[in-house]
């Protein structure tokens, strides 16, 4: 092929068996917009984003922490980001590849572009909670959130590389994903970052960043990232690490979540991955006001009211251990899954 640029296709990319080229994804783009269902209209909206004549693509965050917002990208800076990956993943031209994730965000816009850039042979289906239930074809690499690779358990041998990102996998799944006889890894990154910029395989503590990417801590130990290939200025976050090197870091939490209960600071994750095993639920740790503490730890669970042993708390330091437990019926959830603490507080019975 020629240069890589966001310009040009790969002359070994392929979308669901067919060799396309930059003219046919176009048509194809609009059928989509006019015809296609609503994960197809996304679809085709992002090609013509693509092959258009701006140099950028504008994205929306999930709004994890806040509200989501729009964020300019540069599409050279996403080209890069595609052969980061492959680079760091092995990811040959020809390699059959399962698009499974929505359009809409930066992950689902990425398996794209890195199937252009880097000749995939890229299987695309709707995306769902259960995508390879009706799928029975072998691939070489795959990207998941935790909920879609929980579903697909007994079929996830099928591939045999797989990313998954979006939320942090619960130790209870991750339990699982370590017997399988395939590389799996959970992926650290966000929209500001063109999707991830490190990876771990299950089971292993730390992260390790992708080429071209360094990271360091502030004076809060909150990560501060600089990935050359996007830019030169520091991308910083407010995830609470524990640095090993200016390439491998362990994630420990977010600074916004910790809970200051009188004067001890706790990291709500942390509690959180302790009780990983022991309650059948989803649930969360979070802070409430308290007269005494100024802070105390609340357990939030999903769900109707039900008998908790507080046994299970005996796994957790003596600071650790909830003041309360609050049932939420219903989490709410970004438009990628993620709970949302505060939003989620309030709908406490």
């Amino acid at each position: 092929m020629n240069s890589v640029t966001y310009k040009n296709v790969h002359n070994l990319f392929k979308l669901n068996g067919y060799h396309l080229t930059k003219e046919d994804l176009c048509r194809i783009a609009y059928s989509f917009i006019k015809e296609g269902a609503d994960f197809e209209q996304s679809v085709g909206d992002f090609l013509l984003d693509w092959f258009d004549d701006k140099s950028y693509i504008d994205m929306y965050t999930s709004g994890t922490t806040g509200s989501p917002k729009t964020i300019r990208i540069e599409k050279d800076a996403m080209v890069k980001s595609a052969i980061a990956t492959g680079d760091f993943f092995d990811l040959q031209p020809g390699n059959r590849v399962l698009h499974c994730l929505p359009a809409n965000y930066v992950a689902g816009k990425m398996m794209f572009v890195r199937s252009f850039i880097l000749g995939l042979d890229m299987g695309f289906v709707a995306p769902s909670s259960n995508p390879l239930e009706h799928i029975d074809l072998k691939y070489d690499f795959a990207a998941m959130v935790p909920l879609q690779a929980k579903n697909s358990i007994k079929k996830l041998t099928n591939i045999k590389k797989i990313i998954i990102g979006g939320v942090k996998i619960h130790k209870s799944l991750e339990q699982e994903l370590v017997k399988l006889p395939i590389e799996i890894y959970e992926t650290y990154g966000m929209t500001e970052t063109i999707t991830h910029i490190a990876a771990k395989k299950v089971g292993v503590e730390a992260f390790t960043t992708l080429p071209h990417v360094t990271v360091s801590v502030n004076e809060n130990q909150c990560l501060e990232i600089l990935a050359k290939n996007i830019g030169n200025d520091k991308i910083v976050t407010n995830d609470i690490v524990k640095l090993v090197s200016d390439t491998q870091f362990v994630w420990l939490g977010r600074f916004d979540n910790v809970i200051n209960s009188g004067g001890i600071k706790i990291m709500p994750e942390q509690v959180e991955s302790k009780l990983s095993t022991l309650i059948p639920r989803r649930y969360f740790v979070n802070g409430a006001p308290d007269d005494i503490l100024g802070e105390k730890v609340v357990l939030y669970v999903e769900g109707e009211a039900m008998d908790i042993d507080h046994s299970v708390f005996d796994v957790l330091d003596k600071y650790e251990k909830p003041k309360e437990v609050v049932f939420v019926p219903k989490f709410k959830e970004t438009a990628t899954g993620k709970i949302m603490r505060e939003e989620s507080k309030k709908l406490a019975v």
